[in-house]
């Protein structure tokens, strides 16, 4: 978050700290200066994301390929300039800024609210002032860099403290971000993500050796600045009382200024006169009203100095000891090998939670694009609580001796004050016992490789229909795991929901992102922008699920961009409630008529499996236009019939089947084993695939 104001204030007051800088300009004299080192910029990626997303449409579920493509055009042009970026990823909430970090999403769910509020007045998305990013775009975000060749960190710590720890080690040329805590870190220079022209690599740098000279201060003093003016560790709601001493004793104060900037001033001047030592910082918390943690300035400036720094106020011995404090002894996992494995993948955004999970026993997430009103569709927190419990037993080895531990859940959704964390028990995926984790993770051979494709089915409750889906490419298969975990679970989901989500992975295949850019909707329906979000916060899970169990699929195959597109899915959505034919949805394209009859198919079987039968609900113009209720709707079959018959004993035609190898080779258009069989003994029949 960084200060409050601090920014405006330095534009406002001295505007000669914000400087246009050249990047291309800075990189060739870093080059001259250090020529066996090329220039590198340390990026603040979480405080970057809002501004990568620059997709028109942004509440439906996410542009991702458009995003990705703008993330490629960002890294070309610093590429062209002989610049290096190093992006850098929250990896923890820390519990010193917890507090703040609840506040901002309960503001986060009012926000939400309102979305919703214009959605269903105006039945179109809100202008970008109201703007949310989509749900887990800085998760994907960091596997998308990853994706595109670039360096990803995922941090064991807040995120600003290991972007100017590295800025400052490694000779950093700048800090690429938007949070003023870079103008109090005693680091390398900090521009401006806002402020950036891309096509020209000019931004604004702020200097804080100027915003020292404006405020009559030195660089020391910065840290104790900040605190005093309220940040992620210092409320301000306690600073109150202590600002209104300030104004009142401030030579400063200028009727032309606003409030806040004589507030700066103000305080300026209180410490320029504060003791160098660490009395005189204790003596300032005995007189502000801390409350019951009277460390809270202490912790605060120290949070600021990096590694090899000082401060007056803070006693040598003790200063620069939370670098990666985060030892094995106070963790989950008992395990040096599996725990080391998991921190180095973690760092270097291979997995995803498993770390925090291993350490902590802690999860953590943020805001969804939730409709709270919708009483018929679960939190996704609760949607997909019963897998995360399966993943947690895989990791915890629950069910092994001992007591069997549960899992402090930070989760965002509607009633969730988030006063503590949720203690989550987990629960075994498979009856009569959990998956050895070393085994999941460090042996090899083809009988690992299906304990590991079986178990992660587990999570989800799919483990019998193994062979089927390890026909599929991965990422359709992946899909289908998701899709059918999500209608077993939630039993308003309906026919219409089903089509729409089948139609979407079969009709993206080919598009490109300049294709989907261009397609317009007439209309936004609420409760289809709802459920993009569960279906996208769902791929996290199985990003979690995957890594857990040993990676059975390749990240990048989960990925959003591979299976799901925002706008897409909204015109599937409207187009199946309004009972749309087979050949509408599908674009007119005939070859996608099995597969998509297959793949429902294979959703509808896995829920009757667990006594869950899906309805035909259309809702129209987003309103239920029936009451009526049957298993399968007949505007979405080639001859009409009441019962719904599995159509793998038909050929298979215009899907993309998977050569059944240990290697998962694929064979594209032209290949001569393009057509294969796979015989199913379960079934006794044979399925004939041909790739498209």
């Amino acid at each position: 978050m960084g200060i409050k104001g601090l920014q405006g204030f330095m534009a406002r007051v001295c505007p000669d700290a914000c400087r246009t800088v050249d990047l291309r300009e800075m990189a060739e004299k870093h080059c001259i200066d250090h020529p066996d080192s090329p220039p590198v910029i340390a990026v603040d990626a979480m405080s970057c994301v809002r501004y990568w997303y620059t997709p028109e449409s942004w509440v439906c579920g996410g542009q991702w390929r458009e995003f990705l493509a703008i993330l490629e055009n960002f890294i070309e042009a610093f590429t062209a300039a002989g610049i290096k970026l190093v992006f850098f990823f929250d990896g923890v909430v820390e519990s010193k800024k917890r507090d703040e970090w609840v506040k901002r999403r309960l503001q986060n769910n009012k926000e939400i609210a309102r979305v919703f509020q214009f959605i269903k007045t105006h039945r179109k998305q809100p202008g970008r002032e109201m703007f949310m990013i989509p749900s887990a775009l800085p998760t994907f975000a960091r596997f998308a860099l990853k994706s595109l060749g670039q360096k990803t960190v995922c941090t064991l710590q807040e995120a600003d403290f290991e972007v100017a720890a590295y800025g400052l080690q490694h000779n950093c040329i700048g800090i690429l971000g938007q949070d003023s805590d870079y103008l109090i870190y005693n680091t390398c220079p900090y521009f401006s993500i806002e402020k950036l022209r891309l096509d020209r690599l000019v931004t604004v740098m702020y200097s804080r050796e100027d915003l020292c000279r404006a405020l009559g201060l030195s660089l020391t003093h910065l840290p104790l600045f900040a605190c005093l003016l309220g940040n992620d560790v210092v409320p301000e709601n306690l600073l109150e009382g202590f600002w209104h001493k300030c104004l009142v004793n401030s030579p400063h104060k200028n009727n032309s200024y606003n409030r806040r900037t004589n507030i700066f001033f103000a305080v300026a001047n209180y410490i320029s006169k504060v003791p160098w030592s660490y009395s005189g910082l204790k003596h300032l918390e005995e007189i502000l009203p801390l409350g019951s943690d009277k460390t809270l300035l202490y912790r605060g400036v120290e949070s600021y100095l990096l590694p090899g720094q000082q401060s007056p106020w803070i006693p040598p011995k003790v200063t620069n000891c939370q670098m990666f404090s985060l030892q094995q002894e106070t963790s989950m996992c008992q395990d040096k090998e599996i725990f080391q494995l998991a921190k180095e993948q973690h760092v270097q955004s291979e997995n995803y939670t498993i770390f925090n999970i291993l350490s902590k026993g802690e999860i953590v997430c943020s805001n969804s694009l939730e409709d709270e009103s919708d009483t018929e569709i679960p939190g996704q927190a609760l949607i997909y609580r019963p897998a995360r419990q399966h993943i947690y037993s895989i990791l915890l080895e629950s069910g092994k001796g001992g007591a069997s531990p549960f899992v402090k859940e930070w989760f965002v959704y509607f009633g969730n004050p988030l006063q503590q964390p949720e203690l989550i028990q987990p629960v075994q995926p498979i009856p009569g016992g959990t998956p050895n984790l070393k085994t999941l993770w460090f042996a090899k051979g083809p009988d690992v490789e299906k304990q590991r494709y079986s178990t992660f089915l587990a999570c989800f409750h799919l483990q019998d229909g193994m062979e089927e889906l390890q026909a599929l490419e991965a990422p359709v298969a992946a899909f289908c795991c998701l899709l059918a975990y999500l209608m077993m679970q939630v039993s308003s989901l309906s026919l219409e929901d089903l089509n729409a989500f089948v139609a979407l992975v079969l009709c993206l295949k080919g598009k490109s992102a300049a294709e989907l850019a261009s397609l317009q909707l007439a209309q936004v329906d609420s409760r289809g922008v709802h459920l993009a979000a569960v279906f996208v916060r769902g791929l996290t899970t199985l990003l979690m699920a995957n890594s857990a169990c040993g990676f059975p699929f390749r990240m990048d195959d989960l990925m959003p961009w591979q299976v799901f597109d925002g706008k897409l899915f909204q015109e599937k959505y409207q187009q199946s409630h309004r009972g749309c034919s087979l050949e509408e949805l599908l674009e007119g394209n005939e070859s996608l008529y099995t597969p998509f009859q297959n793949l429902k198919s294979f959703i509808c079987k896995a829920c009757m499996a667990k006594k869950r039968t899906i309805h035909s609900r259309p809702r129209g113009n987003g309103f239920v236009t029936g009451t009526w209720q049957r298993e399968f709707n007949p505007r979405f079959q080639q001859t009409h019939r009441s019962s719904f018959v599995p159509p793998y004993h038909n050929q298979m035609r215009g899907f993309l089947w998977r050569n059944p190898q240990p290697q998962g080779r694929q064979y594209g258009s032209g290949h001569p084993d393009r057509r294969r069989r796979f015989h199913i003994p379960s079934r006794g029949y044979t399925l004939v695939a041909e790739t498209h």
